[in-house]
């Protein structure tokens, strides 16, 4: 079974690569997408971590939860060797992961996880009100979300969850073998595996000819590109200056971090180019929003008053209004429309201010000269880690597989 390009004329295809942000994608990439290349990649929709689920299969799903926690957290925090007594796939998933590959370049992944810094609470806002927003609107990318309950368990620790995921990830030499962001993506690895084995295991209902093998490959690889390339499609909305060394570090992490997470590292994509004309083919398979993509944009727009960080109410619904503001700014008009996106007086004011204050403070600061590059690296740290804190503080601590 292969996907097929079922929407590669639908109205809201041709209108996203001919009129809205993937007219935008092309031109700033100069990608020229061939749909004949489709096949190549079509396997990828029914290709999974095949490593993640055999390592499932032999702990959560065979053993009391607390003693497969406690295997994977053993593992986790210090080197497996092959001569580790441990469950057979589980001590090959963590051997695969020590192996660090020759083609990764920790000085590149640096200029990458540096430029995800500097970008300050920017990067936050793109994050959720362009990336996580925007990925809403592929219908079927998220239905795992539906078949797994993810949609009535609420957007607060959804988010705090995918924040502490980036931030972490996203810091310089993060990913150090039982570091703490490699402890977050080794559960981030397993909780994939295991949301796909219980939706095959209990769901019935799943439409594996249109939606492919539940958190496939392609999707996989498809949702990393949010956080490369869609990321800093973004921040450039916003005013903010990418040079090519941090472009290509952002590309280069991600590919890292989607190797340690199970992809191969031939399907993450090297460069702007080679990511839009990927993106180009999968959008194809991606049938436009529906009602569980307007339930799930809800959720994250009233996340916003169900939070307990800002402490009272009036702060809370300005706090939603400047999301929406966002949301209108950065995405497509039909995309905000099908997401049922409330519409708000003056959507661009909050916006333009910030793209001023990008253009303000890489006067004060020029990317050029070392110092001031490193001032704002390190304000931008500061900032999110700041945000982070907020969300662990007022979050409930229950993490599961």
């Amino acid at each position: 079974m292969k996907a097929r390009p079922r929407f590669y004329s639908a109205p809201h295809f041709k209108t996203f690569w001919e009129e809205g942000n993937g007219k935008d994608l092309l031109d700033w990439s100069r990608a020229t997408p061939d749909m004949n290349q489709f096949n190549q990649y079509a396997h990828l929709y029914h290709e999974v971590d095949s490593l993640g689920d055999a390592a499932v299969q032999e702990t959560y799903l065979k053993l009391p939860y607390h003693e497969a926690s406690a295997l994977v957290e053993k593992y986790s925090a210090s080197p497996v060797s092959p001569a580790e007594e441990a469950p057979a796939n589980l001590k090959q998933l963590f051997l695969q992961m020590q192996e660090v590959p020759e083609w990764f370049n920790a000085d590149l992944a640096n200029a990458g996880a540096r430029f995800c810094m500097r970008t300050g609470t920017n990067g936050l806002i793109i994050l959720r009100d362009f990336t996580l927003m925007g990925g809403y609107d592929f219908a079927f990318l998220n239905k795992p979300l539906v078949f797994t309950g993810a949609l009535k368990r609420g957007a607060v620790k959804r988010l705090k969850d995918t924040l502490e995921f980036w931030v972490n990830v996203t810091r310089e030499n993060a990913m150090q073998t039982n570091s703490e962001a490699y402890r977050l993506i080794v559960r981030t690895r397993l909780l994939h595996a295991y949301a796909r084995l219980k939706i095959r295991q209990k769901s019935d209902d799943w439409d594996y000819e249109n939606w492919g093998t539940p958190i496939n490959m392609w999707d996989m690889v498809a949702t990393y590109t949010g956080f490369s390339l869609v990321f800093m499609q973004g921040l450039r909305k916003l005013g903010i200056t990418i040079s090519d060394d941090e472009e290509k570090g952002v590309f280069h992490l991600w590919k890292y971090i989607g190797y340690l997470l199970g992809i191969p590292a031939d399907y993450m994509p090297d460069d702007k180019k080679d990511a839009v004309e990927r993106f180009y083919l999968w959008t194809a398979t991606q049938g436009a929003g529906d009602k569980d993509s307007a339930y799930l944009a809800k959720a994250l727009l009233d996340e916003n008053l169900e939070s307990t960080i800002l402490r009272y109410d009036f702060q809370r619904k300005n706090l939603r209004y400047l999301h929406i503001c966002c949301n209108w700014y950065l995405l497509d008009e039909d995309i905000n429309e099908r997401l049922h996106i409330p519409k708000v007086p003056l959507p661009n004011v909050f916006p333009s201010i910030i793209r001023s204050a990008n253009a303000l403070t890489q006067k004060i600061f020029p990317l050029h000269r070392p110092k001031s590059y490193r001032k704002l690296v390190d304000l931008g740290h500061k900032q999110q880690m700041k945000v982070l804190d907020d969300y662990l503080t007022y979050t409930p601590k229950d993490f599961h597989y």
